[in-house]
């Protein structure tokens, strides 16, 4: 099914048309591999034409097979979990535009090849490798005819999407390191937060941003609440937890079912929308928000919807700034 995309990948969860689709994808771990069987292709592209690469046989979770590099040192990754890839140390050669991401100032040497993908820019890339998160079987099959092209789930759990891609790009171990750094980290971030009293064991946590306009959403699996959701941190409140085990992002709430839904903590997602923004400070200056238990006690927390991306870049930047939030 089609995914839903933005142009800044601030959530990943938009689409730049301004709809809005809600669903639910395929698992990535569907994609297989075998690297055993790698063999040797000839390259075609400009000095290294006479050149041999060692390439495998790779099936995307969407079931395209096809060969791919061993090692590809020129990838295109249009996805809105970019800083997956930083985290993995690779800086690909292009992606869509990524602005007001924490990543930002890492990108100056990337080209946009926008979204949709421009097919033209694509090809004078010369690209070894493209990871494409749109699902649209068209542009797959016309940038299939360019590089070899993987349809990746950027949807996927974060263990999940950064084993695939460790797999993928021929980084395995960089990938397996990161994880468990970053499980680490997140350990002994909410370990400090108890222990300091910032937070309380079993404390619920909520997060709500709207756009576009007046559409009102609560997040559970993406971004932000997916740090928030942790083994260790903060406990969604049921209403939340039914939406989590129903495998969606997020959903559309109504106002009046704030008081239901709302936890013992709250984070805004503020986005550029000023649509979005006038909506917002309407909510805030309702009584249904004002009675809200959360509010009272004075937790409420404000973060721009750019920095509460799903990336593995920003998940462990986040790490570091959910106890700056929850101090002040």
């Amino acid at each position: 099914m089609k995914h839903i995309r933005n142009i800044a990948g601030m959530l990943g969860f938009f689409a730049l048309a301004g709809s809005l689709l809600i669903g639910c994808s395929p698992s990535a771990s569907q994609a297989t591999t075998t690297p055993t069987h790698a063999q040797e292709t000839t390259s075609t592209s400009g000095s290294t034409a006479s050149q041999k690469s060692l390439t495998r046989p790779y099936t995307d979770y969407l079931g395209h097979a096809g060969n791919i590099p061993v090692s590809p040192a020129r990838i295109i990754y249009s996805g809105e979990t970019f800083g997956d890839m930083l985290a993995l140390g690779v800086k690909p050669i292009g992606g869509f535009g990524y602005a007001n991401q924490i990543f930002e100032d890492q990108l100056h040497d990337v080209e946009n090849v926008g979204f949709p993908i421009n097919l033209e820019k694509v090809l004078e890339l010369q690209p070894d490798l493209i990871i494409n998160a749109n699902t649209e079987e068209k542009e797959y099959e016309q940038l299939a005819k360019i590089a070899p092209t993987v349809i990746f789930d950027t949807f996927a759990p974060l263990e999940e999407r950064m084993t695939q891609l460790g797999d993928m790009i021929g980084k395995p171990e960089a990938a397996t390191k990161w994880l468990a750094d970053y499980k680490l980290k997140s350990e002994e971030m909410w370990k400090k937060l108890k222990e300091s009293s910032i937070m309380k064991e079993g404390e619920t946590a909520s997060v709500f941003t709207y756009y576009p306009g007046d559409r009102l959403f609560v997040m559970a699996r993406t971004g932000l609440s997916q740090v928030l959701y942790d083994t260790n941190g903060f406990k969604p409140t049921a209403p939340i937890a039914e939406i989590l085990d129903a495998q969606k992002g997020f959903e559309l709430i109504s106002v009046e079912r704030l008081p239901e839904i709302a936890g013992d903590r709250i984070f805004i997602l503020n986005t550029a929308s000023e649509e979005a923004k006038k909506s917002t400070q309407e909510l805030l200056k309702s009584r249904i928000w004002k009675d809200l238990p959360a509010v009272k006690n004075g937790y409420v927390y404000f973060i721009d919807i750019e920095k509460s991306s799903s990336d593995a870049t920003t998940r462990e930047w986040l790490l570091q700034k959910i106890p700056e939030i929850l101090a002040k």
